[in-house]
């Protein structure tokens, strides 16, 4: 036993609670949903569902049925920095998300995130989700390299540094 860790086993002095998150690619026909695994580590495409007036109301329930405990939402910006004009109707979908949903909504940068879909996986139906999940895998890996750098504690005898 060393730190209060038996030997063998891998602790963080800081791990937060596992979150499992909904990522979401956000078209205007279409809208890509990818959710993460139960420890929010990593990211898969879920489905590709139509963008109509329902959509809040379809991803609560998505949200619900997975049991999510957040959402990452694509935030669309030109080469300059500058929001796309998407970006008009992803500010209020972000809002409504928080209003009907009651989970927190984080932005996150989607730089080609549909095109590194269709470079990976070709060009089919399920891009969007695919899409989805690069983004919320973008989140996720950021997320998790703040909290674990650098936070590790090993035991003398785990094989680990």
């Amino acid at each position: 036993l060393k730190c209060g860790v038996p030997q063998g086993t891998v602790s963080s002095n800081l791990t937060p609670s596992a979150m499992k998150y909904i990522g979401i690619d956000y078209g205007t026909k279409r809208v890509g949903l990818a959710t993460s695994d139960d420890e929010g580590r990593m990211a898969f495409p879920l489905r590709v569902i139509p963008n109509s007036k329902k959509l809040v109301e379809e991803i609560a329930a998505i949200c619900r049925s997975e049991r999510i405990d957040g959402i990452v939402l694509g935030e669309s910006h030109d080469f300059k920095g500058k929001p796309n004009p998407i970006m008009r109707e992803v500010v209020p979908l972000k809002e409504a998300l928080e209003r009907e949903i009651g989970l927190p909504v984080t932005f996150m940068t989607e730089v080609f995130s549909s095109q590194e879909a269709a470079r990976v996986t070709g060009t089919n139906k399920t891009n969007d989700a695919s899409a989805a999940a690069i983004v919320l895998q973008s989140y996720l890996d950021r997320k998790n390299k703040h909290v674990s750098a650098g936070r590790m504690i090993y035991s003398e005898d785990s094989g680990h540094p």
